[in-house]
């Protein structure tokens, strides 16, 4: 059966699980035949951002420029997945928009959680000022209002939400089920029909 072409997109603070995730379900997808590209936010800047800085004007410009990608991809059959920090709503509604098969993932995980996650220390960094522009701290982060999938990090295991994002994707008829029996609980399996019938999707 040919597939649709489709972008996933992740959101969510840094150091909640985007990259994580998109890694793990890029590779579910590239086991099930699927075309796929994944463009993480960091690699991305190092190539097709360069140059670019944290304003928000230039936090606008990498995040049209990713979309623009996923958007060629998708129309062209392929599974575009995203990984950015993507903190402004107004250009997240702006890819919606123009990408057809748009699906939000919002990886969301508490501030404190995050600080404690974060190998690198940026968090403890932007709190003690010393580093300016940073997503949740000194620089604004808009959660998305109404995403298809909803993934609480600091409550699921990373298996867990890789395997809700499936599912998810198999119940809009983006992606073709398991060539094994299903391995969701009979509960995981209510809580996802549910929230894709009150976006409308079942």
């Amino acid at each position: 059966m040919p597939m649709k072409g489709f972008t996933l997109w992740f959101t969510g603070l840094p150091s909640s699980g985007k990259s994580t995730l998109a890694q793990r379900v890029q590779e579910i997808l590239l086991e099930r035949g699927m075309n796929v590209e994944l463009l993480d936010g960091d690699e991305v800047r190092q190539n097709l951002c360069k140059g670019l800085g944290f304003s928000k004007e230039d936090r606008d410009a990498n995040i049209r420029r990713i979309g623009y990608v996923c958007k060629l991809l998708s129309r062209n059959g392929a599974v575009a997945i995203a990984a950015a920090i993507s903190p402004y709503r107004e250009i997240r509604d702006e890819n919606r928009k123009a990408i057809a098969n748009y699906v939000e993932v919002y990886v969301k995980a508490p501030i404190e959680v995050l600080v404690e996650r974060d190998t690198k220390g940026l968090y403890k960094k932007a709190i003690a000022g010393e580093l300016k522009n940073f997503t949740g701290i000194s620089d604004p982060y808009e959660a998305p209002e109404n995403p298809e999938i909803l993934i609480e990090s600091d409550k699921e295991t990373a298996e867990e939400s890789t395997m809700k994002i499936i599912r998810t994707l198999e119940l809009m008829g983006l992606i073709p089920g398991a060539p094994a029996e299903s391995e969701y609980s009979a509960e995981e399996e209510e809580k996802i029909k549910a929230r894709l019938k009150d976006l409308g999707y079942i």
